[in-house]
């Protein structure tokens, strides 16, 4: 017996809801298309780049933990040249290259090339290009570009937040206990690990699981999709999260510092999460001393 064509509509429209994906084609703007063309190109470069592995040169900033290789070094180039050739009076952040100031103040590219470096000498599909603009230090667009999953998050604000052609929303999951969530582990260069033993022994026995992904960017694109709930991190840079923080913005989430007060791209910790848990959250997140 066939399906009334209602119910197949409605099967349909509840999957996409409960996924809190909605296909809606919208137009980008000029500036993300920019931002995305960006992020495209350095994607394919390395694409390449991860095909010789072998050959590519690895670098130490501070330790086995921290390496950059020249793959990280073509991809923020060629990021830098296509984003100033839209915008050339812009400044511009990325982590391999520091700040360049541009004769407009007001308005910054923040990129990080390659998030999830060892992911990406490792094999592992979860690596990301980030590339965020701020205006007077708030981030206003972001795109995070995951070239071997071809997933590609957009936002601007006040045009909601994108995968590909996709509406995308956080997670519609009310509670801790039904919770999924994302964290940056501190490794061998960081600090912060007392803080960070004290928050599993507080969250460990109250969730549905802690994942660990290694790239910042894609935790965050992650919570603005429902995959995750919320993604915390103690010891991260400006590049990593400033795209992250325009898209779950734009998704419904809130993004925080981790102690819950208002976001500072520059200071260090980041907070991501659906507005249902936050507050247990922060009460998990709470500074242990010597943390």
């Amino acid at each position: 017996m066939g399906h009334r064509p209602e119910s197949i509509f409605g099967t349909i429209f509840l999957s996409l809801f409960e996924n809190r994906m909605y296909i809606h084609s919208m137009p980008m703007s000029p500036l993300i298309s920019a931002m995305t063309a960006a992020a495209r190109a350095a994607g394919k470069g390395l694409l390449n780049d991860r095909a010789r592995l072998e050959t590519l040169t690895v670098h130490s900033k501070a330790g086995a933990a921290d390496m950059f290789t020249e793959a990280d070094l073509r991809a923020e180039a060629t990021v830098r040249e296509q984003l100033l050739t839209h915008a050339p009076d812009f400044g511009f952040l990325g982590e391999e290259g520091g700040l360049v100031p541009g004769r407009d103040t007001d308005y910054v590219w923040i990129v990080d090339p390659l998030d999830g470096t060892t992911n990406f000498l490792t094999g592992s599909p979860l690596f990301a290009v980030n590339i965020a603009l701020a205006k007077g230090g708030e981030a206003i667009a972001g795109v995070t570009y995951v070239p071997a999953m071809e997933e590609l998050f957009w936002a601007e604000a006040g045009s909601g937040a994108w995968l590909g052609d996709r509406r995308i929303r956080i997670s519609s999951r009310a509670t801790l206990e039904e919770s999924v969530l994302g964290v940056g582990i501190p490794f061998a260069t960081k600090d912060r690990h007392e803080q960070f033993y004290a928050e599993m022994e507080r969250l460990t026995r109250r969730v549905t699981g802690i994942r660990r992904l290694g790239a910042g960017a894609i935790d965050m694109a992650w919570v603005a999709c429902g995959r995750h709930d919320a993604y915390w991190e103690q010891s991260v840079s400006a590049w990593d999260m400033a795209a992250g923080v325009a898209i779950v913005r734009e998704a419904g989430g809130l993004v925080t510092d981790t102690r819950g007060g208002a976001l500072d791209l520059m200071n260090g910790t980041v907070l991501a999460s659906t507005p249902a848990i936050q507050t247990q959250l922060l009460e998990a997140l709470t500074p242990v001393e010597n943390g």
